[in-house]
C-alpha cells in the first residue's frame, strides 16, 4: 500500500491530479470554519450540537459547518438533492430523457440545469436555516436553545442567504473541478473529507460518554463493520457471455468469451444519500410552517433518530432507491439488444427478450440482499441511539458507507492509473 501511494508521486500527471484535489479540499475545509456575516459570533461559539436527526445529516454532510454557521453551512445537500430531482424527472419528461440519449451534449445540458436547480434549493434551504438560526433550532453547552440572528431584519437575512447560497455554489465548483482536474469524483470526494473531518469528534464524545471499555469495543466493531462493506461493495455475480465467429471483409471476429459483472450493492452510497435527503425535507418545513402538531409528529418521529417511525421510514427509503437507482442506471433491455447486435448471447438463453428478462431476474434478487445490507448498517447509529444512549456513533450510517465506498472507488481510479504506467497498485 505505502509503495502504491509512493508510486502515485513519481508520476508527473498523477502527483499534480493529487495535489491538486488536496488543495481543493483544504480549502473546502477552510470554508466551513467562517462564519456567515450577520450572526452572533459570541453565541455561535457556545453551540454544541443541532437539534433533530435529520439537521444532524446536513452537519454531517458539511463537515460540522452547521452548528459553525459557517459559509458552507448548506453544505453538497442542495446539489444532492437537485441531482434527485433531475433523475425522477428524466423518468416522466420525455426532453430530458431525449437528452440522456444524446451523449455528452445531453449531459451538458442536464448538468447546466441541475445548477440552476441547486442555486434554487439553496436560496429555499438558506431561507429555512435563517429561520433556524432566530427561532432557536441549535442548542449551547448548557441544553438552551439560542438566537443567533437578534436582529432579524430583511437586510441581514438577504445577506446570510446570499452568502450561504453562494457558498454552496462555491462548493459546486470546487467538485466539478475535483472531477475535471483531480482524482476522484468530486463531490464525492468533498463529502468523504466533511465526513472524515467529523469522526475523531465524534469518537472522542463517546470516549467521554462510556468510558474506554466501551469506546474500545464500537472501534472493534467498527473495523467489522469496514470488513463487511468492503466485501459487500466488492461482490458481484459474473454472466458468462459468449461472442459468435463473425466474417467481416476478409478478417474473422468474434469467438470470444467475456463476462458482465452485476454487483451485488449496483447503486453504491447513493440510496442513502437519497433517502437522507428526502428525510431532510420535513425538517425544513417544520422550520418555515408554524404549524405545532405537524411540526411536534415531525420533530418526535421523523426527525428523532431514535424513533421506531425514522428507523422502518429511513430502512425503506434506503430499499426503494437501492432499486429504483438501479433501473435507472443498469437496463437490461438495452443491454440484451448491444450483445445481439454484436453477436453476443449468454449460454443456454436466447438473445434478446429472453436475455433482457434473464438479466433482469437476476439483477432483482441480488440487489435484495445488498439493499437490506445497506438499510442494516445505515440504522446503526438510530439504534446504538435508542439502545445504548449513544449520540454520536462514528461507525455506522451514512458517515461509513460513504467513507469506505469513496474510498474502494478513488483507489480503483488510481489503481488504473498507475496499471496503465506499469506500476503496481493498491489492489494489485
Amino acid at each position: 500500500m505505502l509503495s502504491a501511494f509512493v508510486n502515485a508521486f513519481k508520476v508527473p500527471d498523477l502527483r499534480k491530479k493529487l495535489l491538486f484535489t488536496l488543495f481543493v479540499i483544504a480549502l473546502y475545509r477552510l470554508g466551513s470554519h467562517i462564519p456567515v456575516p450577520g450572526i452572533d459570533i459570541k453565541t455561535a461559539r457556545s453551540l454544541t450540537s443541532v437539534n433533530g436527526g435529520v439537521l444532524g445529516l446536513l452537519n454531517l454532510f458539511s463537515g460540522g459547518a452547521l452548528t459553525q454557521l459557517a459559509v458552507f453551512a448548506l453544505g453538497i445537500m442542495p446539489y444532492i438533492t437537485s441531482s434527485i430531482i433531475m433523475q425522477l424527472l428524466a423518468v416522466v419528461i420525455p426532453k430530458l430523457e431525449a437528452w440522456q440519449k444524446e451523449g455528452e451534449i445531453g449531459v451538458k445540458k442536464i448538468t447546466q440545469w441541475t445548477r440552476y436547480l441547486t442555486v434554487g434549493l439553496a436560496i429555499l434551504q438558506s431561507t429555512g436555516l435563517a429561520f433556524l438560526f432566530h427561532k432557536g433550532g441549535l442548542t449551547n453547552a448548557q441544553g438552551q436553545s439560542v438566537d443567533l440572528i437578534p436582529h432579524f431584519t430583511p437586510a441581514r437575512v438577504a445577506l446570510i442567504v446570499l452568502t450561504l447560497t453562494a457558498g454552496t455554489a462555491l462548493i459546486m465548483w470546487f467538485g466539478e473541478l475535483i472531477t475535471t482536474r483531480g482524482v476522484g469524483n468530486g463531490m464525492s470526494i468533498l463529502i468523504f473529507a466533511a465526513i472524515v473531518a467529523r469522526l475523531p469528534a465524534e469518537g472522542h464524545a463517546i470516549y467521554q460518554q462510556k468510558g474506554a471499555g466501551w469506546f474500545a469495543l464500537i472501534l472493534a466493531l467498527g473495523i467489522l463493520i469496514i470488513l463487511a462493506i468492503v466485501i459487500v461493495e466488492q461482490g458481484q455475480r459474473r454472466i458468462p457471455v459468449q461472442y459468435a465467429k463473425r466474417v467481416v471483409g476478409r478478417k474473422l471476429y468474434g469467438g470470444s468469451s467475456t463476462y458482465i459483472p452485476l454487483k451485488v450493492n449496483q447503486a453504491g452510497v447513493i440510496p442513502i444519500i437519497f433517502a437522507s435527503s428526502v428525510l431532510y425535507f420535513p425538517a425544513l418545513v417544520s422550520t418555515i410552517i408554524p404549524w405545532k402538531s405537524l411540526n411536534s409528529f415531525l420533530s418526535n418521529n421523523v426527525e428523532n433518530q431514535a424513533s421506531p417511525v425514522h428507523i422502518v421510514l429511513y430502512g425503506f427509503l434506503i430499499i426503494f432507491f437501492a432499486y429504483f437507482y438501479t433501473a435507472i442506471t443498469f437496463n437490461p433491455i438495452e443491454v440484451a439488444d448491444n450483445m445481439k447486435k454484436y453477436g453476443g448471447f449468454i449460454p443456454g438463453i436466447r438473445p434478446g427478450r429472453s436475455t433482457a428478462e434473464h438479466l433482469d431476474f437476476i439483477l432483482t434478487r441480488i440487489t435484495l440482499p445488498g439493499s437490506l445490507f445497506l438499510a442494516a448498517v445505515a440504522i446503526l447509529p438510530s439504534i446504538a441511539l435508542a439502545l445504548l444512549k449513544v449520540q454520536n456513533f462514528p461507525f455506522g450510517g451514512t458517515s461509513i458507507l460513504i467513507t469506505v465506498g469513496v474510498a474502494l472507488e478513488t483507489m480503483k481510479q488510481l489503481e488504473s492509473q498507475l496499471l496503465m504506467r506499469h506500476y503496481e497498485g493498491f489492489l494489485t
